[in-house]
């Protein structure tokens, strides 16, 4: 078996070629990434330089990728490659026999855009946090009026919490507002105490299995995280899971209001930076996920460790002349 990671310098697609090195299955490990220079190209079998998912050339390389390296699976590192899988993934699958782990175009836009995540949640009768674009400025003021400040402000399109700001008056509202491109506005909910971070498998419509920790952040990421046992949310996750209908892996983050009810504020259809943590707890989603398409076994939930995990920093060293040589596609 041959498994493909894009991403590899990205802390997901890190995650995912860690969490890949924990299975007890023989395969051969490729990875590709923009920069020689990333830690996570340097743990695999077979390393490639490609363009960025924004480059014109990005779609032709990935076929000239598979291509070269035939991989039974492509597992996505990046939030930015996405889009432009999940749109061309009927016809990447059919030319290469590749199995690629990314959700449908309508999903991968509802956890893309904050904005419209919001609208899937208050549409399917979920909690969510009030939110508003503050162009329109008529729901802006209401915002302000009926749940007052602090505040958070946001763009409608980001990742690991970058530009996101708690804001405490209407002044700092106005100064980061001008500061992004398409930001939100969102009520408050809870505190840094509360937040949780939790993950699902579903094939078929079906919630297969989850898992959900509660974690410390640190500059948008997930440092320190706990096991969480809790029956309420865990049907809250399979709720939210089987009304969106991902393909594989969903990551729901949320935190707790005044009346005990969990509340999502961002969605991520693919796996998460904390996806190697889970691993150790247990919840080897990978695992699950090429055994269900490439054995098709069962999914099973696993059960959970309970574990606290503390991150920390690691090294790759690598000889000065390494990065010339990996090929270019």
């Amino acid at each position: 078996m041959k498994i493909l990671v894009t991403g590899a310098g990205s802390l997901l697609g890190q995650g995912i070629i860690r969490t890949l090195k924990k299975i007890d299955i023989n395969f051969h490990l490729i990875a590709a990434d923009i920069n020689p220079y990333s830690a996570g190209l340097y743990w695999t079998n077979e390393k490639f330089i490609i363009p960025n998912a924004k480059s014109p050339s990005y779609l032709q390389s990935v076929k000239k990728l598979l291509y070269e390296t035939k991989p039974d699976f492509l597992f996505i590192g990046t939030d930015v490659e996405l889009l432009c899988l999940s749109q061309n993934k009927k016809n990447l699958e059919e030319e290469f026999n590749t199995k690629i782990i990314v959700s449908n175009l309508d999903v991968i836009k509802i956890a893309d855009d904050k904005f419209k995540t919001n609208i899937f949640l208050k549409e399917n009768g979920f909690d969510y946090p009030e939110t508003v674009d503050p162009d329109d400025q008529n729901s802006l003021n209401n915002l302000i009026k009926t749940k007052g400040f602090p505040l958070i402000v946001k763009p409608r399109v980001g990742a690991r919490s970058f530009q996101v700001k708690k804001i405490e008056n209407k002044d700092d509202l106005d100064i980061e507002i001008k500061k992004i491109k398409a930001p939100i506005v969102q009520e408050y909910i809870g505190s840094d105490l509360n937040e949780y971070t939790a993950s699902a498998l579903c094939f078929e419509n079906k919630c297969n299995a989850l898992i959900i920790l509660r974690r410390d952040l640190r500059d948008g990421n997930s440092y320190r995280t706990y096991f969480v046992d809790n029956d309420f949310f865990e049907n809250k996750v399979r709720e939210w899971t089987e009304a969106l209908n991902p393909f594989g892996p969903v990551n729901f983050q949320f935190r707790v209001n005044e009346k005990g009810n969990p509340v999502v504020f961002e969605i991520n259809a693919r796996f998460s930076g904390t996806t190697p943590l889970r691993a150790i707890m247990g919840f080897n989603e990978i695992e699950m996920c090429i055994r269900k398409l490439g054995y098709n076994q069962d999914i099973i939930q696993p059960k959970i460790k309970d574990y606290t995990i503390i991150r920390h920093w690691s090294e790759t060293a690598i000889g000065s002349s390494e990065p010339y040589k990996i090929k270019k596609i």
